[in-house]
C-alpha cells in the first residue's frame, strides 16, 4: 500500500495505491492519520482510483477518518472508486455517510 497526499489550504488529498486489507490496514491508518495530524485540515478526499482490493478492515479506516474529519466541522469524500470497491462501499453503506465524487 502507498499512499501519496497533496495539500490545498484546508483540503487533503490523498491517492491510495495497492491493496487495503488486514495487513496493510494500521500502517495505513497511521499515514492517513499523520497528514491529518495538522487541525487546519477539514476536508479530505480519498482518491480510491489505485485502490486494487479492500477489505473490511479498509471500511474501518475510512469510517475512523470520517469521524475525525466530521468531528472539525469538515467532509470525508471519496474519489472515483474501482468497481470492486465501490460496490464494497454501497453495499456496506459508506456511501450513506461519506459522498462520492467520480465514477
Amino acid at each position: 500500500m502507498q499512499l501519496l497526499g497533496t495539500r490545498q489550504g484546508g483540503a487533503m488529498l490523498v491517492r491510495l495505491i495497492g491493496e487495503l486489507d488486514h495487513h496493510s490496514a494500521v500502517k495505513t491508518r497511521e499515514e492517513l492519520d499523520a497528514y491529518l495530524r495538522d487541525e487546519s485540515v477539514k476536508n479530505l478526499t480519498l482518491d480510491l482510483s489505485s485502490l486494487t482490493f479492500m477489505d473490511s478492515s479498509g471500511i474501518g479506516v475510512i469510517i475512523g477518518r470520517y469521524k475525525l474529519i466530521n468531528g472539525r466541522g469538515g467532509t470525508l469524500t471519496i474519489q472515483k472508486p474501482a468497481p470492486n470497491v465501490d460496490k464494497l462501499l454501497r453495499m456496506s453503506g459508506v456511501y450513506g455517510i461519506v459522498r462520492k465524487v467520480g465514477s
